[in-house]
């Protein structure tokens, strides 16, 4: 395959899937380029007012059209090369036929519950309720969604099963993908070694460096790990070119909620699992719904996972919180969503981290997993009809929280998870005392043990904290 068949100037979309689309948007993979939107495009425009006139029926409208059109509104999309307008095809009409094939849902659900260990417990954090309490014992009560309990350690197992699933009923037997923090690295080798699959995963060496036990947990469970110059972003453009190389025998295992239709609506409707036992468990706990949901949102699909199936309960507050880094205003953050710009990238339209010119803004966070210049499509849009609420968290707070809960609650959050814990911090004091708050501890903390030593060390001697 050469490679400059992923230079195409020009947009590719479904004919089935999009005949009305007319829009010519640069898709440059190999330069990792966004490409602007007119300001016509802006979030400020007013049919994006008029859309928040009425959210439910905008959302309702939009999932009844997602097969067709493959937009999220305005957001998502097919703009990819020719050459991979067939598979993504396939793959879409395979993912439609199973969410209805009772086989398939059978054998997923048996295997989310013997092999991922689901269903994740949701756990009432006493001491956490009393620390943001207020001196009278008032304050919301704060529950933690124990995704940090799946087998692997995070919430990417739920995705990564079915899809290695999906990738074997259509015949392929070599699996890649690319992972930041490691953790989808780990949950994809885990289920190719559970079905019996060539496993590659490819990691940007700034990530293989900062995240060395899970690329040793990713060999041990049989996968090849290759690893690139640069960061998560690098590592997701070049797992795409492998797996336009070999498109008849390899399968791109998407783990984040990004990337060209269906992929999106895949991995937000294999991690929606989490929502569904969120509610389950809310009605037996306290006989309702949660008030508010938190979750980290990096490209997002741990925010997803939770906020979908309460999207459609308009007294259900869905809060996403991004990661600040350094800082909001500087140019050290992974904050998409509050600071971005529409264009496209990895095949796309949504918001992204892009200078003047168009060129990718190189992400940063404490939370590896969060460093990724786009975001869901999705939430995009929910952030845009004024049904998600969107917050920042610096790694000063992130890495704070991450103790916190450790001294509190006797539970390691991963740092990503930590920006989630940490907006409770502003949140609390804000709500209701009663107020029932759902927090997604999307993954565990081992990987991060070193980063907040060293945070608490410089700390502790007042020295310049860097990461």
């Amino acid at each position: 395959m050469n490679l400059q068949a992923l230079s195409l100037h020009h947009a590719i979309s479904f004919p089935s899937l999009n005949p009305n689309n007319s829009t010519r948007l640069g898709f440059r993979l190999p330069s990792h380029r966004g490409f602007k939107i007119a300001s016509v495009m802006s979030p400020q425009h007013t049919w994006t007012q008029t859309w928040k006139t009425d959210v439910l029926h905008l959302i309702d409208e939009t999932e009844e059209s997602l097969f067709k059109t493959g937009k999220f509104g305005r957001f998502g999309g097919v703009f990819v090369p020719e050459t991979l307008v067939t598979c993504l095809n396939m793959l879409l009409s395979e993912f439609s036929f199973c969410l209805n094939d009772p086989h398939f849902q059978g054998e997923l659900a048996t295997a989310l519950r013997d092999y991922v260990g689901r269903e994740t417990p949701l756990y009432f954090a006493q001491r956490l309720t009393d620390h943001y309490n207020n001196g009278r014992g008032e304050g919301p009560e704060i529950y933690l969604k124990r995704e940090d309990l799946n087998h692997g350690g995070a919430h990417k197992i739920n995705n990564a099963i079915a899809q290695a699933m999906l990738a074997k009923r259509m015949g392929r037997r070599s699996i890649v993908a690319a992972t930041g923090a490691g953790q989808h690295g780990v949950a994809t080798a885990a289920a190719c070694a559970k079905l019996d699959m060539e496993c590659t995963i490819i990691m940007g060496d700034v990530d293989v460096a900062r995240q060395s036990h899970n690329v040793r947990l990713m060999k041990l469970l049989g996968a090849q790990v290759k690893s690139i110059k640069g960061s998560f972003k690098d590592a997701t453009s070049e797992a795409i070119r492998e797996w336009v190389g070999d498109l008849e025998r390899k399968y791109y295992l998407a783990g984040t909620a990004v990337g060209p239709h269906p992929c999106p609506a895949m991995v937000r409707e294999f991690q929606s699992v989490i929502g569904k036992e969120t509610r389950k468990q809310a009605m037996e706990k306290w006989g309702g719904k949660p008030d508010v949901l938190v979750a980290c949102v990096g490209s997002g699909s741990n925010a997803l996972g939770l906020f979908h199936e309460f999207v459609r309960d308009e007294d259900v507050r869905l809060i996403g919180v991004e990661a600040a880094g350094t800082g909001i205003d500087g140019g050290t953050h992974s904050a998409t969503l509050a600071k971005g710009e529409i264009g496209v990238y990895h095949g796309a339209m949504t918001y992204l981290l892009q200078d003047d010119e168009g060129q990718i803004v190189g992400p940063h966070s404490v939370g590896v997993g969060l460093e990724y210049p786009g975001v869901s499509p999705e939430l995009s849009f929910l952030r845009d009809i004024g049904r998600a609420e969107i917050h920042t968290v610096t790694d000063e707070e992130a890495l704070d929280a991450y103790a916190l809960l450790c001294r509190l609650e006797g539970i390691c959050p991963a740092l990503e998870a930590s920006h989630a814990l940490a907006h409770l911090g502003k949140l609390c004091s804000t709500l209701p005392s009663g107020t029932k708050v759902v927090v997604n501890c999307s993954g565990r903390g081992d990987k991060d043990i070193e980063t907040v030593f060293k945070h608490q060390q410089q700390k502790s001697s007042g020295e310049l904290i860097s990461f």
